[in-house]
């Protein structure tokens, strides 16, 4: 494999692992209300299962509410079931044909518990930037073999530990975001 090659994919794969600890992140509820919040919990409707995004508007008309108006009547029992199911800590209020999610005020406790599922999801994206690193490293270890000149190769070596830091300091960044996010009274 090239080296440019190695470099696409590896920093394709780190990408990937920065977006989904991103993505992870906007789904811890910080007290305040956020439709990523509920959007991708998975209703089964229609005789299959389908995000709640794909069934519903989701609107969050207050800092500390968040609305499901589903499209079709017949999906607000299957919604308010898979709200229930997804144990986001929030009971669903129905009100015919709307679903209302009232965000309650986080508990010490419950705030830190949330910092350390944050840490968690850090984590599992450290270790997804780092296994990029490693098949990276391979990869040149490999082009090397293949007659890769030696200060390609540590050229190489320095861009892989230059991009897998700075994607660990992406994550880390987004980290402290969200912990003094969830901190915040």
């Amino acid at each position: 494999m090239e080296p440019k090659e190695i470099f696409s994919k590896m920093n394709a794969d780190m990408q990937k692992s920065v977006d989904h600890v991103l993505h992870e992140f906007s789904t811890l509820h910080t007290g305040k209300a956020n439709s990523s919040m509920v959007e991708n919990v998975v209703v089964d409707v229609y005789g299959s299962s389908m995000k709640v995004r794909d069934v519903a508007a989701i609107t969050t008309p207050d800092a500390r509410t968040i609305q499901i108006q589903p499209w079709d009547k017949s999906s607000v029992a299957p919604l308010e079931k898979a709200l229930l199911d997804a144990k986001l800590g929030i009971n669903p209020v129905v009100t015919g044909e709307v679903i209302r999610l009232p965000i309650p005020e986080l508990s010490g406790e419950r705030r830190e518990e949330l910092c350390k599922m944050a840490q968690g999801f850090a984590e599992q994206g450290r270790i997804g930037v780092r296994a990029s690193r490693k098949e990276a490293m391979d990869g040149l270890k490999d082009a090397q073999k293949q007659g890769l000149p030696e200060d390609d190769f540590k050229r190489g070596e320095k861009d892989v530990q230059k991009s897998t830091d700075d994607s660990v300091a992406q994550i880390n960044q987004a980290l402290s975001a969200k912990e003094e996010d969830l901190r915040q009274v």
